[in-house]
């Protein structure tokens, strides 16, 4: 498994275990906000949303957007 592979994987997982969240997508960008280092962050924002949940897809979109604002 490669990098971004294993990032993919890492992110449905969250999604996973924080599906039962009253806002899921929110719960989801927040941990990778707080707990994924920079390189993480950039890795997935390049690929993409290839391969993630909806939830996922939509946390790293959101995550991603605000990068790009900021």
């Amino acid at each position: 498994m490669n990098s971004v592979e294993r990032l993919v994987y890492m992110a449905n997982q969250i999604a996973t275990n924080l599906a039962t969240d009253g806002t899921p997508v929110a719960a989801v960008a927040d941990h990778i906000q707080q707990f994924w280092d920079p390189r993480m962050k950039q890795l997935i924002f390049a690929h993409g949303t290839e391969g993630l949940s909806p939830v996922a897809a939509a946390a790293i979109r959101k995550l991603a957007k605000s990068q790009n604002a900021a």
